[in-house]
């Protein structure tokens, strides 16, 4: 087996591993789909101050699931998931998941505690989140 290339798209420091160059990224909240690394990296352009970071990246067989952190500019804390179908170390199907912020509503007060939410934890806080051009770093829990 040859040596993967690096980590050179968002994407790859996200899951850690190198993109297929056949690769496919599903967005099911927008009803789109990219096909290719070329694109994905295209797409990727369009996205500048993004900040990041990875929570925790979880490697089970041929899946691996990444929880991570980020903003697009304007200071909103996006939670995310993505999960992508491995094939010979590399990444073949990947699909993204986005959580907008949004405020617990008050009726639920009573029935929900608080989330431990710790600034480098599972959901990187704002003040840990790194320039898009820099390494999001390693998971910090669960195995990869």
């Amino acid at each position: 087996m040859t040596t993967p290339p690096a980590h050179d798209t968002r994407l790859e420091r996200i899951l850690g591993v190198p993109l297929a160059i056949d690769a496919m990224r599903q967005w099911p909240q927008s009803g789109e789909m990219i096909n290719g690394r070329e694109r994905i990296v295209e797409v990727e352009s369009h996205f500048e101050g993004l900040r990041l970071a990875v929570g925790r990246r979880y490697a089970c067989g041929d899946t691996l699931v990444v929880e991570w952190s980020t903003d697009y500019g304007d200071g909103r804390v996006y939670r995310n998931v993505t999960v992508a179908e491995l094939r010979d170390g590399y990444a073949i199907r990947v699909t993204d998941y986005w959580g907008e912020p949004f405020e617990a509503p008050a009726w639920r007060e009573s029935l929900a505690d608080t989330l431990d939410m710790p600034p480098r934890g599972v959901w990187p806080a704002a003040e840990v989140l790194q320039d898009d051009d820099e390494s999001p770093g390693e998971s910090n829990s669960g195995p990869t």
